[in-house]
């Protein structure tokens, strides 16, 4: 295994075990100091006592060389794949070090409760025994516990670039159907038919125009900045979207809309409300006098909050692919990621879409 190529750093490991060192020591002394034994100062004076204090210290250094080859070797071999064996040799080595460290312990700084143990031999390969266990177990668990971990980081990553791709590819789609279509071909002949139709029919004319000013917004990118609109304009072209569906059906649909806050200087990515409320046209009950096409868009300091609930089309539906809401939770996601949401009711005969968004 290469040492660059570690999970675990050495210096982090030192420091980390550094902490769990001093913690557990300084539990010991306050331990120490709480027991009935201690208002004579022999064990808290062995406690501190330099030959004590340099076993620890060995201690630690062996706890930090465990830790580091024993917690890389064993992550490595869980994202690996590897067989039983190479854990057994890990595992082998690890048991090896927590025996050197034991014995210098036992030999070199001998305590009271070691020396205790010195005559039954069953009992400390047994202590040995748990205590190697229990390391390598430890060791194990944070080397599995740390690759589910990475592994969520990865795949979310991995479905970020997912869905960065699939944004840019949709982009891309939609810049090439825009670059087929000549934007000053198409409004001079939508003027002209305007200036054709006005002498003849106001509603028609009038019609062209908006149209004309739908196509015109939909087709430039001039007010488009780091992928964002005005929220004013965006909210004119939902007024437009409306006054054109108003125009097929003479003036009859039952829509509501209102707008509440103040839009200056706010943004928003474009056609999201657009869609939202196209939804809502395409597949709503357009002239129930009970349950109108209600859009309300809320707009503070911190969030913009849009919101159009429609009655159900009982008659024949028009097909839906869904592509239309799926792309705007892309967007969305893409644009905003944790900082807005998207909730969805479809209730009996009602259907409900609520945008929350936060802004800075």
């Amino acid at each position: 295994m290469k040492i660059g190529a570690n999970r675990y750093q050495f210096k982090r490991v030192t420091l980390i075990t550094l902490a769990t060192y001093i913690g557990l020591f300084s539990m010991g002394i306050i331990a120490v100091s709480l027991t009935p034994e201690a208002s004579g100062g022999s064990r808290f004076e062995r406690l501190l006592s330099c030959k004590n204090l340099i076993k620890e210290c060995i201690s630690y250094s062996f706890a930090v060389l465990f830790f580091y080859f024993t917690l890389n070797y064993f992550y490595q071999f869980i994202t690996q794949k590897k067989k039983f064996g190479s854990y057994l040799v890990v595992s082998l080595l690890g048991a090896v070090g927590i025996g050197i460290n034991y014995a210098i312990s036992f030999y070199y700084f001998p305590s009271k409760e070691l020396t205790a143990m010195n005559g039954n031999k069953a009992v400390m390969v047994f202590s040995y025994a748990i205590g190697a266990i229990f390391y390598i177990g430890l060791s194990l668990l944070i080397a599995y516990l740390t690759s589910l971990r990475d592994e969520r980081k990865q795949r979310k990553i991995l479905e970020e670039q997912k869905l960065q791709l699939e944004i840019e590819k949709s982009q891309a789609n939609f810049n090439f159907l825009k670059a087929q279509i000549n934007p000053h071909f198409l409004h001079n002949t939508l003027n002209y038919l305007y200036a054709k139709s006005l002498p003849y029919s106001p509603e028609l004319s009038e019609g062209i125009l908006t149209l004309s000013d739908i196509m015109r917004y939909a087709l430039s990118d001039g007010n488009i900045k780091d992928g964002k609109v005005l929220l004013k304009d965006e909210i004119e072209h939902v007024r437009n979207v409306i006054k054109i569906n108003q125009l097929r059906f003479s003036n009859n649909l039952n829509v509501k809309m209102e707008v509440n806050g103040m839009v200056n200087g706010k943004t928003i990515i474009p056609f999201v409300m657009i869609t939202l409320v196209e939804n809502a046209f395409k597949h709503g009950d357009l002239k129930s006098s009970e349950y109108p096409i209600n859009i309300k868009l809320d707009i503070s300091d911190q969030q913009i909050c849009f919101y159009c609930s429609n009655k159900k089309n009982t008659g024949p539906k028009e097909l839906s692919t869904g592509i239309g809401l799926e792309n705007i939770k892309k967007r969305l996601d893409l644009a905003y990621g944790n900082q807005y949401q998207l909730k969805i009711k479809d209730e009996g005969n009602l259907y409900s879409t609520a945008l929350i968004i936060q802004t800075p």
